[in-house]
């Protein structure tokens, strides 16, 4: 087995919201699945899948000399309203790894209950450690900022959700899971010396350029999260639970429960049955980003300014941040996507046109950006593209425009296809696909699970074989509905 020297996290929390926490057993454990990619950032590598020191480890029935477990403790904002205390329920960290590019938590999630899981059991199942392990490799694939997975540890024993359902304990890897929630619950607390040391060690250990600068940091964090959002709704992704708990610090990704990527495009999708009332529907997601963003500036008014007239006002600029730079990666990012190499003022228009009509026919949002790089913007013939939507005339209307837009930047086929592919992803996360390794994994075949991995972290490359993965879903399966149930 590769040696592995771990240390304690050090949170940047006061004791008493980051105590000490042994995971509980699980038996007869067994490895489900690994991501060779997500083992190299901590210097594994294939052969140490098989060692069962680590299987160990990863179920939660060892902790390794030099680890130190600890649940922390946060606040947060669901569905628009204070929470109150919240925490990792189901989450132990359990110490830090160097790994040839940088330094990562390691986190267990489903590892046993916690002073924080409410009555719960701390205990994930098979399906959302299944969904959290695969979309986390797909998202660091498709580019985007993202906590990463490194394994998934199943058991037999069963926990009640909806239904009786196996255990299985999720490896996830961050730099930091640091949330917007921390900071909220020590505002909440008033334990500003604890807020002040919490911004003092997240800026020292993952923005060192900023240090002293608080008003820099928080303009920084707001514009990472705005450029997430902007990411998030590029390819068709709809997180689900947007609490400000579920808002990481750094601008990554976190929290995988009830999300999906959109096959048929509509822009009011909603992807977890439970949000009824659309809060975090997917026209939504970038407005819902800002608002986190002024839960996590109202938090830290105490380090802006002693004044709280001018923390407000300062609070308020920074703020603003968010708008610009949501605006400036939502449209470098549709230019790309549309295969545009220079920028005119009439692009957004051009794209809200597109999503407009995505959005009336409820043409598949992935393939219908993929076909566009075979349009020839020479050809007045009609589109090949046009027999996958259910408006032919509609999409002629749009494609004339787009041609002749290509046409007054000379545009090089060639290299606009590559370009554009590289760029629009072949293979999703479908919510179908998911469910499909989960019912194999259920019945005793988890094989599936990695090769959809391993699909998935191809996103852009098409792949011999893989048709089936870039297909869209049947109709039966076009409305699969995803709950915050874990």
């Amino acid at each position: 087995m590769t040696p592995l020297n771990w240390t304690p996290v050090d949170t940047g929390l006061p004791d008493s919201l980051a105590p000490r926490i042994e995971p509980t057993s699980l038996p007869q454990t067994r490895l489900l699945a690994w991501s060779d990619e997500a083992a190299a950032l901590i210097g594994l590598d294939a052969e140490d899948r098989s060692n069962a020191s680590l299987l160990d480890t990863l179920a939660g029935n060892a902790v390794p000399p030099g680890a130190r477990p600890t649940a922390t403790a946060y606040g947060g904002h669901q569905f628009g309203q204070w929470a109150g205390r919240l925490g990792d329920g189901r989450a132990l960290t359990l110490g830090r790894l160097d790994g040839p590019q940088g330094s990562w938590d390691v986190q267990l999630k489903g590892a046993g209950p916690t002073p924080y899981s409410r009555g719960g059991d701390g205990r994930a199942v098979l399906r959302s450690s299944i969904r959290e392990y695969l979309c986390s490799e797909a998202m660091h694939a498709l580019g985007i900022p993202t906590t990463r997975a490194l394994a998934i540890v199943g058991s037999p024993q069963s926990v009640r959700r909806e239904t009786m359902e196996t255990t299985a304990v999720v490896t996830r890897l961050a730099p930091s899971f640091t949330r917007f929630g921390h900071f909220e619950w020590l505002s909440h607390l008033d334990d500003i010396e604890g807020l002040r040391g919490l911004a003092v060690h997240v800026i020292a250990k993952h923005f060192p350029d900023l240090v002293g600068n608080t008003t820099g940091w928080l303009t920084e964090v707001v514009q990472r999260t705005a450029r997430l959002m902007a990411q998030w709704q590029s390819v068709g992704f709809c997180h689900g639970v947007m609490n400000t708990d579920n808002f990481s610090i750094l601008g990554l990704t976190l929290d995988y429960g009830p999300y999906g990527f959109i096959d048929g495009f509509n822009a009011n999708h909603i992807c977890n049955h439970t949000d009824q009332g659309g809060r975090y529907a997917y026209a939504r997601q970038p407005q819902v980003g800002q608002w986190n963003c002024a839960q996590l500036l109202n938090a830290c008014l105490p380090l802006l300014d002693t004044n709280s007239e001018a923390a407000v006002e300062k609070g308020t600029a920074i703020l603003d941040a968010y708008g610009q730079a949501y605006a400036a990666e939502s449209v470098r990012l549709w230019r790309l996507k549309l295969g545009l190499a220079s920028a005119h003022d009439d692009d957004p228009a051009l794209v809200n046109r597109w999503l407009t009509f995505l959005h009336r026919s409820h043409a598949d949002f992935t393939l219908s950006f993929r076909r566009l790089a075979t349009v020839d913007s020479h050809s007045e013939a009609p589109d090949a593209g046009r027999d996958h939507h259910v408006d032919p005339a509609g999409y002629d209307v749009w494609i004339t425009d787009y041609r002749a837009r290509l046409r007054a930047e000379h545009s090089d086929e060639a290299a606009r296809a590559i370009a554009m592919n590289a760029v629009n992803p072949l293979y999703v996360l479908r919510n179908h696909l998911a469910q499909q390794v989960i019912a194999q994994a259920e019945a005793g075949a988890p094989e599936g699970i990695d090769a959809l991995r391993r699909v998935l972290t191809q996103p852009f490359t098409e792949q011999p074989g893989a048709e089936v993965y870039a297909a869209e879903p049947p109709p039966e399966l076009r409305h699969i509905e995803v709950s915050c149930s874990s």
